[in-house]
């Protein structure tokens, strides 16, 4: 009976692992629709203002609070109404949200898989609602819609995990989990008799992870205080960089991040930490160098088709997702140069989940030093080539960034392989006639672009998707014709892990 329950446990976690990331690929598909849709109804400016990075705390939120309603530019509002009332409620949502974070905690801690599923269901059906709702019938309250949609969406989650823990503390359920806290008064903070007021350890552990997570916020959206603080866009442009910042990741989100993951764990697995090549077994070497090599000859081929095809279809995606307000100023050109900036991220993405499988503790305590620099260096390009290109100078300065961490990864591999036979970063170069094909579909999908997009009506819209369709099949042939290896790669490695997780 023990085994046939073990056996109903694995089944079941199983399930839930399938049904939460069917549901994380609904909200985000729910999200991107919802987007798609406000942009018709909405100006620029308003999404610029909403998509403002704040880091919001309670003391955090009366301080930043405070700035963003007497200390930085206040936009116009005729363009932007009712700004004032909405950074109160988005700094109150804030706190709300963060009353909801240890719930949160608590509940991943003890594998309370289906709590998260549900409040953030449920949470998002209520903003999606309310924005919808707004946006249709009262347009003219402004920053009212996105402040009341967002304040609903954290009040949902608070609601759920509190009525959930409420439920669950103190019934014969927790007491059969043997679960440590027993009243909701537990959850609130209070002095353990006995013991002093600050344990040291854990404030020491805390002030850790507070130094942490200010550096990564700093790291990911360092360029958004940046665009804030320094008024280096307006914000129209801001709004229209950021619908463009994620329509572009899109594809790192969905398609890289997964292969990184997977990967960075293969590479653990296989390799031993912090010895050389020489030192680690010959076959898994073997293995190690081929696979690396396929990844990096795989995501260079996506990238470079993201980049060839992006040129000539910014223009449409735009013009289809949200219309002129996106399609008519800068936001093709930014979308054209965020496609070429995915190559970067796929490269770097798959060098960087080798380096970190296979670094010592050492090496990679120097890495993080490098990585300071180079966030120091990112934040000051992106000051000055902003104010030089635009909005374009965000991703060139992104470019830059990324293309010395490349530079970095690439050092380090050529050294770790450099005493053997195996070649891996060969899969940086793709066959020429893959090249060929792909420099022909950049000039026909070009000329295809000024010919038939985008002011003369659907059919002619409908004739430059088919002459997309026709070059991205032509690319397929000759990578099919030229990339055994690849294609071999993808049967053996992807498309079976595929196989097995949906069996």
């Amino acid at each position: 009976p023990s085994f046939l329950e073990f056996l109903g446990r694995a089944a079941w976690t199983k399930v839930q692992s399938v049904c939460v990331c069917v549901l994380q690929v609904m909200f985000r598909v729910l999200t991107f629709l919802l987007n798609g849709f406000t942009l018709r109804f909405v100006s620029k400016e308003l999404i610029g203002v909403v998509n403002v990075r704040v880091p919001i705390g309670v003391l955090w939120a009366l301080f930043l609070g405070s700035v963003w309603l007497w200390l930085l530019e206040v936009p116009d509002p005729g363009a932007v109404p009712y700004y004032g009332a909405a950074v109160v409620l988005f700094a109150f949502s804030g706190v709300q949200e963060l009353l909801a974070e240890p719930l949160w905690v608590l509940a991943q801690a003890h594998m309370f898989v289906w709590l998260k599923v549900v409040a953030e269901s449920l949470a998002m059906i209520a903003k999606c609602s309310v924005t919808v709702v707004l946006v249709l019938f009262a347009r003219e309250w402004g920053l009212y819609i996105f402040s009341a949609a967002h304040l609903v969406y954290t009040g949902f989650l608070l609601l759920c995990y509190v009525a959930y823990f409420k439920r669950f503390l103190g019934s014969e359920e927790a007491a059969k989990k043997s679960f440590p806290l027993h009243r909701v008064t537990d959850l609130l903070p209070g002095r353990i008799h006995g013991e002093p007021l600050i344990d040291w350890s854990a404030a020491q552990l805390t002030w850790s992870f507070f130094k942490q997570s200010f550096l990564k916020q700093i790291l990911t959206e360092g360029e958004r205080y940046i665009m804030t603080f320094f008024n280096v866009l307006t914000f129209g442009d801001q709004g229209v960089y950021d619908i463009v910042n994620n329509l572009g990741s899109m594809v790192a989100r969905f398609v890289f991040l997964p292969i990184e993951e997977s990967f960075y764990v293969f590479f653990a697995n296989v390799l031993d930490r912090g010895r050389d090549v020489r030192r680690q077994e010959q076959e898994a070497a073997s293995i190690a160098a081929e696979v690396l090599e396929c990844l990096l000859k795989l995501v260079v081929v996506i990238g470079l088709i993201i980049t060839v095809f992006g040129y000539g279809y910014s223009h449409l995606a735009l013009d289809i997702y949200g219309g002129s307000l996106l399609s008519s100023g800068s936001g093709p050109v930014l979308l054209r140069c965020y496609s070429c900036y995915v190559l970067l991220l796929a490269v770097n993405g798959v060098t960087e989940c080798f380096v970190f499988a296979t670094m010592s503790k050492e090496e990679v305590d120097k890495y993080n030093l490098l990585m300071l620099a180079l966030s120091a260096s990112f934040l000051l390009l992106s000051y000055m080539l902003t104010w030089w290109a635009g909005g374009v100078g965000f991703i060139l300065a992104n470019c830059l960034n990324m293309g010395l961490r490349i530079l970095h990864s690439l050092r380090y591999i050529h050294r770790y392989f450099q005493i053997s036979q195996w070649r891996p970063l060969r899969g940086l170069l793709p066959s020429p006639l893959l090249l060929l094909a792909l420099a022909v579909s950049a000039a026909v999908t070009a000329v295809s672009e000024a010919a038939l997009c985008c002011d003369g009506g659907w059919w002619l819209r409908l004739l430059h998707i088919a002459v997309g369709g026709a070059c991205l099949l032509l690319v397929l042939a000759a990578t099919a014709l030229s990339e055994k290896q690849l294609l071999h790669f993808i049967r053996t490695h992807l498309l079976s892990q595929y196989r097995k997780k949906t069996t």
